[in-house]
């Protein structure tokens, strides 16, 4: 599903396909599955993050570019 979700850092409108269905992520936002690790353990970490904060890869990437130095 196309997922778009406003970034805690920025607050810009980001947008991340992401595989899982709209009532997947409905049961997990209301909490009934449980960590976001256990219940989209097929999804990368920063897809994962990206469900929690709205931080798309790319801002993260902008955000600590410079740490990698």
């Amino acid at each position: 599903m196309l997922l778009e979700k406003k970034s805690i850092v920025s607050g810009k409108v980001n947008r991340l396909e992401i595989d899982i269905t709209e009532q997947q992520l409905n049961e997990f936002e209301y909490g009934d599955l449980g960590l976001i690790q256990d219940a989209f353990s097929h999804l990368s970490r920063d897809e994962r993050e990206f469900i929690l904060s709205g931080i798309h890869p790319d801002e993260w990437f902008e955000l600590f570019k410079d740490d990698e130095e």
